[in-house]
């Protein structure tokens, strides 16, 4: 049995968690929210769970270096500088960053990746995804780990291919271009779709969540795998051994 540590435990996915924890037959160590000090939190767990705020990272990832627990870090809007400090932190911990903790989804990526890799560059990339009318970012954290699939999967770096916001007389599609459209309203937990459009076939790989449970639930499982990892970055995919 694992003690895990919810950092963001007012929020939708730190109230789903401390349903899932023990329900996996892990405990919840403790919770911490909005100003509140990652470093008594770590001190008491075996891992620690972060669906926080991009800028609440630096002292969480602190925390878990001083305290020697592994992290695993579903915040999403990440910047540049946010990664760096993860990959720095990640020296010294195990932590396993990811845009989404659904284990569907996870496998999902995985299919898009395969998929990408076997179909030539004459086939459009498009990244569809809807949200809840509360969501901040887009595209989501979920939106850009698939299209980051299917840009590796071609060899290429998607933030030199990202097309998004079409508006107006755009002109042809680029050639190689992943596009991402947005969508927000009512209650939706999640819905993503990748379409890989060719000639006169497409191809379209979809994932839907019904309850933000699914992404606790996961999250969870991934914690536990965390705990006795040697300190490097680890994603969702190792978890599932893809």
């Amino acid at each position: 049995m694992a003690r895990i540590g919810i950092i963001g435990s007012e929020g939708r996915m730190g109230l789903a968690l401390a349903e899932a924890i023990p329900a996996a037959g892990h405990s919840v160590s403790g919770g911490i929210d909005r100003g509140e000090d990652a470093a008594r939190l770590a001190d008491l767990s075996d891992v620690l769970v972060d669906f926080s705020a991009p800028a609440a990272l630096a002292a969480n990832l602190h925390a878990a270096i001083g305290a020697g627990v592994p992290l695993l870090i579903g915040t999403t809007g990440l910047s540049d500088e946010n990664h760096l400090a993860i990959d720095h932190a990640a020296q010294a911990v195990p932590v396993l960053q990811t845009g989404n903790t659904s284990l569907g989804v996870t496998l999902l990526a995985h299919l898009v990746r395969e998929a990408a890799s076997r179909l030539g560059p004459e086939w459009d990339i498009e990244v569809l995804e809807m949200h809840h009318r509360m969501k901040v970012d887009a595209p989501s954290g979920t939106a850009l780990l698939l299209g980051d699939a299917a840009a590796q999967a071609r060899g290429v770096a998607l933030a030199q291919h990202f097309e998004s916001g079409r508006h107006g007389h755009t002109g042809p599609r680029a050639e190689g271009a992943i596009g991402f459209a947005a969508l927000r309203g009512g209650t939706v937990a999640g819905e993503h779709s990748v379409i890989l459009a060719g000639e006169q076939e497409r191809i379209t790989l979809s994932h839907s969540a019904e309850s933000r449970m699914i992404f606790a639930r996961g999250a969870v499982q991934a914690a536990a795998w965390l705990i006795g990892k040697p300190a490097g970055r680890y994603q969702m995919e190792d978890v599932l051994g893809l």
